[in-house]
């Protein structure tokens, strides 16, 4: 089981959303890669971006804050957020992002994303509201269920699948176990649990499946439920 601890990133600041809410950030670092450099310490092998900004726009919005978490940390980053295009990804890539994160247009042109995951590192954001893909920074519901996009990537390349249950990310609540089955089950692909993760229960959950990849940790480390150095050294 990997460990992602998440910073979400809004105007250059490490933050975090209540049911992807932008007016629900809570700031957590004025200074991002200071958060990285703590994760890193304590044993991360890998940090999770999210450019909110970029999400919104349809284009990264944050890169100084991202240039100065590669030049100052040597865990291993993946990004999402605004990345739609060719050249987006090699920029990303071209920084020092280890993994680029494609979300709204795996739901709009998934064999881009296909011909992407055959070139680059690149791991599919599935994000769903009552089963259905949530786009466009969660601000828009498809008519997709998410499973059925899922199927969509089964032995297409991509290296994981991000798969969050918008109801219940930043909310302290517990991870959607069910749903993270359902999309590793749908796809064959190493899948990353993401959205309401409060403590070891959650991770015990998502390890006793045997089936999932790795967990994405945000509010739970920043509010205290969860003592992530303490997990770290338990799955080392």
């Amino acid at each position: 089981m990997t460990l992602y601890p998440a910073i979400d990133l809004k105007d250059g600041q490490a933050v975090r959303l209540t049911k992807g809410l932008m007016e629900s950030a809570k700031i957590y670092s004025n200074e991002p890669y200071e958060l990285v450099k703590k994760f890193e310490q304590m044993g991360a092998e890998w940090v999770h971006l999210v450019d909110l900004n970029g999400a919104f726009a349809g284009e990264p919005k944050n890169l100084d804050s991202i240039i100065k978490i590669r030049e100052n940390c040597n865990v291993k980053l993946e990004l999402g957020g605004g990345i739609r295009d060719e050249v987006t990804i090699q920029k990303m890539l071209d920084i020092g992002i280890d993994r680029v994160i494609l979300g709204s247009i795996a739901v709009k042109d998934p064999q881009f994303v296909k011909e992407m995951a055959s070139k680059y590192p690149i791991a599919v954001g599935i994000d769903a509201i009552d089963g259905y893909v949530a786009v466009q920074g969660w601000g828009e519901v498809s008519t997709m269920k998410a499973t059925d996009l899922a199927k969509e990537f089964a032995n297409a390349g991509v290296e994981a699948i991000i798969c969050t249950d918008v109801g219940k990310d930043g909310t302290l609540s517990g991870v959607n176990v069910d749903f993270t089955l359902d999309i590793a089950r749908a796809s064959g692909v190493s899948t990353i649990a993401s959205g309401g993760v409060k403590d070891a229960n959650d991770i015990e959950a998502l390890i006793a499946t045997r089936e999932v990849e790795g967990v994405i940790i945000g509010k739970a480390y920043y509010e205290g439920t969860l003592d992530l150095e303490a997990m770290f050294k338990l799955l080392s």
